[in-house]
């Protein structure tokens, strides 16, 4: 405590009740919090009644870290975020298997398949985009039917609402019989198994919660469900960024309408940027409405603070050529300079020409090592052999197979399924021949004989013990989709094996050489044109990102607890080293020396395309150019270009560069 500052040591020692903390960039909201834990420990409540939610399980990581340094001993405190919480209480009282998105997609757009649409004025929906609608309305809204919300927000997708009402009614119950879940699903049955358990006991004194301004409702849905009789919210409405993810920042704005008694706090006290930076961020950001009154106030005063400095650019390469250059001249440690964009395809620019003239970058916001191909095949692979029911890896694999689609695919497993008696390992090394395949089982099965096409295959490089497998009967087979689920059955048969063992026997198969080999020769060939030294670098890569997960999983003993930490955290690894590239969102929590702030167009930045998708407003955008800025501590450039000359766009000055003082011309 005697570290803290006025303001952070009234929060931090609230009496217990609804307190509210505002917490401004740069303030010392961790160790407001960290001080809070202890202030509850040493007030005589367990730590097993005490849970810390945050935006990422890093921060938890870290906030656990100090406290655990302050009292020399492991506090055993539950924290973590949302999901997390959610999934360690689950894995314990129900048997689920944790997805990604992408995966659960995959199988949901096998089952969209089967629809037929019959009215053709209004096209419907794609499945990906229904898909994410859905999800979207997940997080938004709690009391109210998908139909009927789809109805009074889409009205003239209303002829269509039925058929995707059955569509999602066969994902949901399909999901179930398999035990998938995804990241709101895990929200979702958390909630009703403390709403179901808290009839008979209160489970934690004082919930904390980080980042409160990022908050959704089905975020806040848990939050009321836990109904914990104090409540620690830390967060800055002017940092609210997440609407398009359904984040509500009513739900910060309304604290002390909601709770009677709550009490607001604000630490305004900031310890990371000089004084130019923060007079430049007050001067734009109080243009948004003040919800709760505040301002920041600079502790850290400097004779030789550098003034906030504009950078003008005739043409958008000539500005990532420019910044490039001025990054190569500056004595900042590279890895305390960050680039931050509105738009991920920005970093395209910034980081050829800061190739160009060799100097290294890290790239964070676009797509990260667990989303890469090579990546999520191989974690497709391990979770056949984890669970051979996991009919979303199945799909995923097998769709690598020539002319095999998701619902072939999803056709393929389920027969597979249907001749091992609900065990796709016995139904795939020891298949029930007497098994009769019906019209109602499998579609595109045809009424062939089977003797005389099994014959065909000799000459096919089968294995002999799954030359007779009833399965290659399947008439849409080609021969590469055979030989493809041949090098799958040779690959499955020995499980008995470490997670490390797994990983090195997936990695020298032939399925996934050959499929590795597509991805290689994908990102070597460029307008038709195959570069042989870009597809042996492109396979050293993938190879690397492989030693990458094998080195990973030396820290697990089971591999069920190593498939699902890898997609409960993999989000938040990140490659590389070097200068940082970085989306405002993925800039969000972090601090550098020296930043450039770039882009900074109308259209780009404010993003008016975005803003008119995701119905947000200019509030939100403003809310996204005052993060970027805050990020800075001592060296802060902003920087836009008046034209494109490849597109032949001419630009205007962003908004937020008048706002902020400069001498620019805007369009009102």
């Amino acid at each position: 405590m005697v570290n803290l500052n006025t303001e952070q040591t009234l929060a931090s020692t609230a009496p217990l009740g609804h307190n509210l903390i505002i917490a401004s960039a740069g303030t010392g909201k961790t160790a407001t919090i960290v001080a809070r834990i202890a202030f509850l420990l040493e007030q005589g409540i367990p730590p097993t009644e005490i849970l810390l939610l945050t935006f990422t399980n890093k921060a938890a990581q870290e906030m656990l870290i100090r406290l655990n340094r302050l009292f020399q001993e492991d506090i055993g405190i539950e924290a973590g975020t949302f999901h997390s919480l959610s999934y360690r209480y689950l894995k314990t009282h129900k048997k689920i298997t944790l997805k990604q998105p992408r995966e659960l997609k995959k199988l949901f757009e096998g089952i969209y398949e089967k629809y037929t649409f019959t009215h053709s004025g209004i096209k419907p929906y794609g499945h990906s985009y229904l898909y994410e609608l859905h999800s979207y309305y997940q997080n938004i809204f709690q009391d109210l039917d998908f139909g009927e919300w789809l109805a009074q927000t889409k009205e003239e997708q209303n002829i269509h609402t039925k058929t995707y009402m059955q569509i999602l009614t066969e994902f949901q119950a399909l999901k179930q019989t398999y035990g998938y879940a995804d990241f709101n699903d895990l929200l979702i049955l958390y909630r009703q198994e403390i709403l179901h358990k808290r009839q008979t006991q209160n489970i934690y004194q004082e919930v904390l919660v980080d980042e409160y301004q990022d908050t959704n409702p089905l975020q806040d849905s848990i939050l009321k469900a836990l109904n914990p009789p104090s409540l620690f919210c830390v967060g800055d409405y002017d940092q609210s960024i997440y609407a398009f993810n359904g984040a509500d920042i009513s739900i910060i704005a309304s604290f002390k309408d909601r709770f009677a008694y709550a009490k607001v706090f604000n630490l305004s006290k900031n310890y990371r940027s000089n004084a130019p930076i923060l007079e430049l961020a007050n001067r734009v950001i109080e243009h948004n409405e003040r919800i709760y009154p505040k301002k920041l106030e600079v502790v850290k005063h400097s004779k030789n603070a550098s003034e906030v400095k504009l950078l003008e650019y005739s043409e958008l390469f000539e500005q990532y050529k420019g910044i490039a250059e001025k990054i190569s001249q500056s004595h900042t440690p590279h890895s305390e300079i960050a680039v931050i964009f509105r738009n991920n395809v920005t970093a395209d620019g910034i980081e050829a020409c800061l190739r160009e003239i060799g100097i290294p970058s890290r790239r964070k916001g676009g797509v990260g090592f667990f989303e890469s191909k090579e990546i999520t095949l191989m974690l497709d692979l391990l979770s056949l052999f984890h669970n051979p029911r996991d009919m979303i890896a199945f799909i995923h694999i097998l769709s690598y197979a020539k002319g095999v689609g998701s619902s072939i695919a999803q056709d393929i497993y389920t027969q597979l399924i249907a001749f091992g008696h609900g065990d796709l390992y016995q139904g795939l090394f020891k298949p029930d021949h007497s098994h009769k395949i019906t019209q109602e089982q499998i579609s595109l099965f045809s009424e062939l004989d089977r003797n005389d096409k099994i014959s065909t295959f000799q000459a096919e490089g089968i294995h002999q013990h799954f030359l007779h497998h009833p399965i290659l009967t399947h008439p849409k087979l080609h021969s590469h989709a055979r030989l493809f689920l041949n090098e799958l059955f040779c690959l499955l048969r020995e499980r008995d094996l470490s997670t490390i063992q797994l990983i090195q026997k997936c990695e020298n198969s032939k399925l996934f050489q050959d499929i590795i080999s597509i991805f290689a020769r994908e990102r070597s060939t460029k307008n038709g044109h195959f570069d042989e030294n870009r597809y042996i670098e492109s396979l050293d890569k993938i190879a690397t990102k492989i030693k990458i997960l094998k080195d990973l999983s030396r820290n697990y003993n089971h591999l069920g607890s190593f498939l699902n930490a890898m997609i409960l955290g993999g989000n938040e690894m990140s490659e590389g080293s070097g200068v940082n590239l970085l989306s405002v969102h993925s800039s969000k929590g972090l601090e550098y020396e020296e930043v450039f702030v770039i882009d900074l167009m109308e259209g780009r930045f404010p993003n008016r395309k975005l803003m008119a998708k995701s119905n947000t407003n200019i509030e939100e955008e403003r809310r996204l150019f005052y993060v970027a800025v805050t990020r800075a501590k001592e060296i802060l450039y902003l920087s836009y270009a008046k034209s494109d000359r490849v597109k032949n766009l001419q630009y205007q000055a962003s908004i937020f560069l008048k706002e902020a003082g400069f001498a620019v011309e805007v369009e009102e």
